[in-house]
């Protein structure tokens, strides 16, 4: 429901916007005040349901943290089922985001003392931090789990609260890390990052890439970025390899080859090159047409 229009000719507008408004400045005393008008006077508005539950999110005011994680997941589930849904329904549409922040980040307090599950990912505070808007906290929240990077959801949420920060360039490491550990997670996180350059280069990927089709083909997505993004192969070269990964070993490669290529050594580029064929010969074959192009 878009901001209404407060010179309505329209008792039951005015006293919606009555409720808004202080709604809006999250002051939830004249709010309930203003909702309990247009309750009397307006039982069966439609509004009211939405606007009471989130009168009812103003007035809770627990900081007491999560006695454990099937607390905050009900907690968590809550405000995605019922508040969530109540602000979309009320409230301008640039006004959401700003109004469930502080929702998101009380819970993320809460859940601090929370270790990390591997089977109840979204029961920590880290996500909880992204989606509040505080990208250090967050940041701050993954480093306080063992081992993170080696990790899907953790090494996802660092990725992306280093890209909210620093930019898509300094993020490159990261998300390669992740193509490589988890490629599903890596696709999954792309859209909400909601970067137009890198949604150009998946799309490019998805139509070029000579692979089965599967989601683990995106596991090659970083050696295959040194194909057509060279000029990456120095940032990509800041992720940590991991040697039991065919796609990790071969992006290390095509950076060494990019590095003979410039200094002209033909001889260890001819063993490179074989090399790179046998770990995956469509990638292989990719880099080969770029080179045919160049030479023509």
């Amino acid at each position: 429901m878009q901001q209404l229009d407060i010179f309505a000719d329209s008792r039951d507008v005015m006293l919606r916007n009555d409720v808004l408004e202080p709604l809006q400045r999250r002051d939830a005393t004249a709010a309930r005040a203003a909702l309990e008008l247009l309750a009397g006077e307006y039982p069966d508005d439609g509004a009211l349901p939405a606007m009471s539950v989130l009168v009812c999110e103003l007035g809770r005011g627990s900081t007491a943290p999560f006695a454990d994680h099937a607390a905050l997941a009900i907690a968590r589930r809550y405000l995605e089922d019922e508040v969530m849904p109540a602000a979309r329904r009320v409230l301008p549409v640039h006004a959401i985001q700003p109004w469930l922040a502080p929702c998101w980040r009380s819970l993320a307090r809460r859940a601090g003392t929370l270790a990390f599950r591997g089977a109840e990912t979204d029961s920590h505070a880290a996500p909880l931090w992204l989606l509040a808007g505080d990208w250090a906290a967050a940041r701050e929240s993954v480093e306080g789990i063992e081992s993170w990077w080696r990790i899907p959801a953790p090494l996802a949420w660092m990725a992306e609260a280093r890209y909210r920060t620093d930019g898509l360039d300094a993020a490159w490491p990261l998300l390669a890390e992740l193509a490589w550990l988890a490629p599903a997670r890596f696709v999954a996180l792309l859209p909400g990052l909601g970067d137009a350059s890198l949604d150009a280069l998946r799309q490019r990927f998805d139509a070029q890439f000579p692979g089965s089709g599967e989601v683990d083909d995106y596991s090659w997505f970083p050696a295959w970025l040194l194909v057509v993004k060279p000029a990456l192969a120095g940032r990509l070269g800041e992720a940590r390899v991991q040697r039991d990964q065919a796609a990790s070993r071969a992006m290390v490669l095509l950076g060494e080859v990019l590095r003979r290529e410039h200094e002209g050594d033909q001889h260890e580029l001819i063993g490179l090159r074989q090399e790179l064929r046998r770990l995956h010969a469509g990638l292989f074959d990719a880099y080969m047409a770029t080179r045919k192009v160049q030479h023509r």
